[in-house]
């Protein structure tokens, strides 16, 4: 008893209750005259290994254990022991399924649920050698199985033994008591992984139940249905004689369909496994957590770096360093506000208006002259753009404005800036105009660094191109380039 106490304690969180009970059924198998030539166990689940522990023995009394060394305290693998966690998952009753011993004996084992408070808390476990009978099962297992096959196809037209060989989902069908008749090869695999080691033709559908329900309950729902027990709606679900439903088994995900062949009394069950799935999606899911809070620590670390160059900004005496540390600033704030958007996106792809409206509300709060401009923007808003192409729209967005609020107006000139984005045939063209007093693009060119970065990120990373025309009455800057997205449009 003090075993089961500390075994419990150390590897399950199983209340004082739970371990009580355990310890009565323990001191009931000791003292009971049941079972007198097998060996009998009490298993619980290890919350740390996820697997099945031993917490009680008890050997049996007319014969010489299946055992030589002491078990207690170790582990029922889901591979050797397969009946142990289907037990303790659906609380089902699993009978005379084959078994590897820690000593790597073969056994067979029936297993029942203990239950407390309408919880299973453990199993008991009934164990007897099998060395004969699994022989004998491996020599008639094919002559079985291809005689039920026959059986089955003679008398089920709607069932062709060789058709569900091709079906990628596992099939079973049972006869009218919820014997196994036939299943196929994607059948006999999934039940090996399940950890099934004999020949599963002949077992009861009770034995290989994955989703919680017995065949009594099967029947209930499925032959009597025509008798009016139902209501309604039920009539309505089961108008195909069909039952569809997902379940978790394990560390399993299938969809299971199960469809009632009422002319010869069969119950035929497809089970999709959806495990592999699940996991991708699962890990997706991660990783889209994972990245999101990346480009929020960016943003966080972008911003520190802005602060420092803002301190910087202030102690230097020099205007040039001053102009150079601010437009640094705007720089990796465009950057900033990229990264901010993305950590609250879910989907890889952005919208474009987002990205750009981020941007100019770093300009309106930065320049003190924002006030006198006029900022508009018309972008559809179901145009999207990846994340990538994200950051450099923004980076030369902000480029021509900063060279707008820079050159284009006087000191305390008013004036307008517009930024129209439109989309044809997943061609994206951004133009940026203003009316202020223009300058001469060639000799612009050759002297300024956020022209330079414009017409690099535009050729080099969005892959596109760009036009500049200036006049005395304003400039107008275009750029375009090819939408790079997993979905066209929201």
């Amino acid at each position: 008893m003090e075993r089961i106490n500390a075994l419990c304690q150390q590897y399950t969180s199983l209340s004082e209750a739970d371990i009580k009970e355990l310890r009565r059924t323990a001191t009931y198998l000791s003292e009971t005259t049941l079972y007198q030539s097998a060996d009998v166990f009490i298993d619980v689940y290890n919350e740390v290994s996820q697997q099945a522990l031993v917490i009680y023995h008890k050997p049996p009394q007319t014969m010489p254990s299946l055992y030589n060394e002491d078990v207690v305290g170790m582990e029922a693998l889901l591979k050797n022991e397969p009946g142990v966690l289907r037990t303790m998952q659906t609380s089902l009753n699993s009978i005379g399924l084959l078994a590897v011993t820690q000593e790597n004996c073969l056994i067979k084992q029936n297993i029942y649920p203990i239950r407390n408070e309408h919880r299973t808390i453990g199993v008991i476990i009934v164990e007897m050698a099998a060395e004969e009978e699994i022989k004998a099962d491996l020599k008639k297992e094919e002559l079985h199985n291809y005689g039920e096959i026959a059986d089955v196809v003679k008398s089920t037209k709607q069932m062709d033994a060789l058709f569900i060989d091709q079906i990628e989902e596992a099939v079973l069908i049972f006869d009218a008591n919820g014997n196994l008749l036939i299943t196929n090869h994607n059948a006999k695999r999934l039940y090996r992984k399940l950890g099934y080691r004999d020949n599963i033709i002949g077992m009861h559908y009770d034995n290989l139940t994955v989703d919680y329900t017995t065949f009594e309950y099967v029947l209930y729902q499925m032959k009597y249905k025509m008798e009016g027990s139902f209501t309604e709606e039920e009539s309505t679900i089961l108008e195909n004689e069909i039952v569809e439903n997902e379940t978790t088994y394990l560390s399993y995900f299938f969809k299971i369909r199960k469809v009632w062949i009422e002319s010869e009394s069969r119950l035929m069950v497809i089970i999709q496994d959806n495990t592999e799935f699940k996991a991708k999606e699962a890990e997706i899911i991660s990783k889209s957590v994972a990245i999101r809070e990346i480009h929020h620590r960016v943003k966080n670390n972008l911003q520190s770096v802005v602060s420092l160059l803002r301190i910087q900004e202030r102690r230097t005496q020099s205007s040039e360093a001053k102009k150079v540390l601010k437009e640094s600033v705007n720089r990796i704030m465009a950057i900033a506000a990229t990264h901010e958007l993305l950590s609250k996106q879910v989907e890889d792809d952005v919208a474009l208006r987002q990205t750009i409206e981020a941007v100019m509300y770093n300009f309106r709060h930065l320049f003190q002259s924002s006030d006198l401009i006029d900022m508009t923007l018309e972008v559809d808003e179901s145009i999207m753009v990846s994340s990538e192409q994200m950051v450099t729209i923004s980076l030369v967005i902000n480029e021509l404005l900063q060279n707008i609020f820079d050159h284009a107006f006087a000191s305390n000139q008013t004036g307008s800036i517009k930024v129209l984005g439109t989309i044809e045939n997943k061609l994206i063209s951004i133009t940026v105009t203003d009316n202020g007093n223009g300058y001469d693009v060639r000799q612009k060119n050759e002297n300024s660094l956020g022209l330079m970065i414009v017409k690099s990120y535009v050729k080099d990373k969005l892959k596109g191109k760009i036009k500049i025309e200036s006049s005395k009455q304003g400039t107008k800057t275009c750029f375009y380039f090819e939408q790079n997205t997993s979905d066209v449009v929201r």
